[in-house]
């Protein structure tokens, strides 16, 4: 029993199931090939990951009398192809957030570009001396805006991000099987 309890230890991540019933949502009638996941299973996964750091095989311990070959090829398709659906969603979050990141540092380093101009030649437009200072004052706190809330988003939003992706990346490689408890 001692190796048994051993190989479920390893790291890996081994999941106690009462039936099948308990990887997906009880409010979703339809097969196991188009039902939601249930977010309590979702919820311990994720619990399992952050603790383990890494994931080769997600296990699912079910009791040996209430295993079904048939149901349990349907069900780790439907994971497999759960997992992969969010792990693109979340690259694709990832690269979004880098990209209104980049773009918003860019936009405020020209509109800070725009405001050392303005600064710089004001003294040679002295008959609409107004709205030079006008712009100048508008633009320096935009350009610090921009140029801040651009590097907010590449550095400490993108980060917010990352613990999923690696959790859906992890678990759409991982080998997913069912066993005997």
């Amino acid at each position: 029993m001692e190796k048994k309890e051993a190989d479920i230890k390893e790291g890996n991540i081994s999941l106690v199931l009462d039936s099948y019933n308990a990887i997906f949502s009880d409010f979703d009638p339809r097969s196991y090939l188009e039902r939601g996941l249930s977010d309590d299973f979702l919820a311990e996964c994720k619990k399992a990951f952050l603790s383990k750091g890494d994931i080769a095989e997600l296990r699912l311990l079910m009791p040996a009398h209430l295993r079904n070959h048939g149901e349990e090829i349907k069900i780790k398709k439907r994971l497999k192809e759960y997992f992969k659906k969010h792990f693109r969603q979340k690259e694709k979050d990832l690269k979004k957030i880098k990209k209104q990141g980049f773009i918003w540092f860019l936009l405020g380093t020209i509109v800070m570009l725009a405001d050392t101009f303005i600064y710089e030649y004001k003294l040679f437009f002295d008959f609409s001396k107004f709205l030079f200072n006008f712009l100048f004052i508008i633009l320096q706190p935009a350009g610090w805006f921009f140029f801040w809330e651009g590097l907010g988003m590449l550095f400490i939003e993108s980060k917010k991000e990352i613990p999923d992706y690696e959790f859906y990346k992890a678990v759409s490689e991982a080998n997913i099987y069912f066993l005997n408890y």
